[in-house]
């Protein structure tokens, strides 16, 4: 049975903070250390600490939603969700894969920077995972590609990951590229990535490839992806896609997100 936390959130006052800056306390023995939301190796050094906080407390869907749509897209094309071999980029511990075996997903592979990241998984779902990679995906050695190019996946996934500085638009783009020229992808962002105003790096890349010749759409939904610290509905998009042919080394370049 995992441990249960007290789990405190800020006054009010201190409410008004970007996404990526969030915190709460976790006290302990009644001292109340502050923790951020992002602070991953943190949290998930604390088995069941990040459902309780994420799933129970804050509403979290999105790993639902996202395998839901996926499947959805899957059956319109007569394909069975037992065929996929999933790279799950930004991993974590696993709610992503928990979710992709309860729809019969075969093989799944994980990868994520953070070792407590993959120790955690271990840790609460041992066999979610048939391997677990912890790698940069911008710095990837020639040993961990042909390790990955192995798989020969032909679906990446990858939820509650992309942008904030998490997964940049490189690492992402890599992982695409261990994909079948026909392979699916599946993953949500925040809405505003989408939204024209949005010039940063991860946001135009992730446009340019929504209207590319390389994707073509199936799914695109706007959706609650979990509450705010104050009950307010924090608005993403889920997107499943379906490559169409090989996107080029240079795209990046060639859309202004890298030099």
């Amino acid at each position: 049975m995992p441990s249960r936390y007290r789990i405190q959130f800020p006054p009010e006052q201190q409410h008004d903070l970007a996404q990526d800056e969030a915190y709460f306390n976790l006290v302990e023995e009644g001292t109340a250390r502050k923790i951020l939301f992002h602070d991953y190796d943190r949290i998930f050094s604390k088995p069941g600490l990040y459902e309780q906080l994420f799933y129970e407390r804050l509403k979290c869907t999105s790993p639902k939603k996202v395998s839901e749509l996926l499947h959805d897209s899957l059956t319109s094309e007569w394909i069975s969700c037992s065929e996929l071999r999933v790279l799950d980029l930004g991993a974590g511990n696993g709610m992503m894969a928990e979710q992709l075996r309860n729809l019969g997903v075969a093989r799944i592979v994980g990868a994520d920077i953070l070792p407590e990241s993959r120790d955690a998984a271990y840790r609460d779902r041992p066999t979610a995972y048939d391997d677990y990679v912890v790698a940069d995906f911008t710095k990837l050695s020639d040993d961990r590609r042909e390790e990955l190019s192995e798989w020969r996946f032909d679906c990446l996934t990858s939820v509650a990951a992309l942008g904030f500085g998490d997964i940049p638009p490189e690492a992402f783009f890599t992982a695409m590229k261990f994909l079948r020229t026909d392979g699916w992808v599946a993953f949500n962002i925040k809405e505003t990535f989408l939204d024209h105003s949005d010039d940063m790096g991860f946001s135009r890349f992730i446009r340019e490839l929504i209207f590319s010749e390389y994707l073509d759409v199936y799914q695109l939904e706007r959706y609650t992806h979990r509450l705010s610290m104050e009950g307010v509905p924090l608005k993403y998009f889920a997107l499943v896609g379906r490559l169409t042919a090989s996107i080029p080394l240079d795209f990046l370049t060639s859309i202004g997100v890298v030099d």
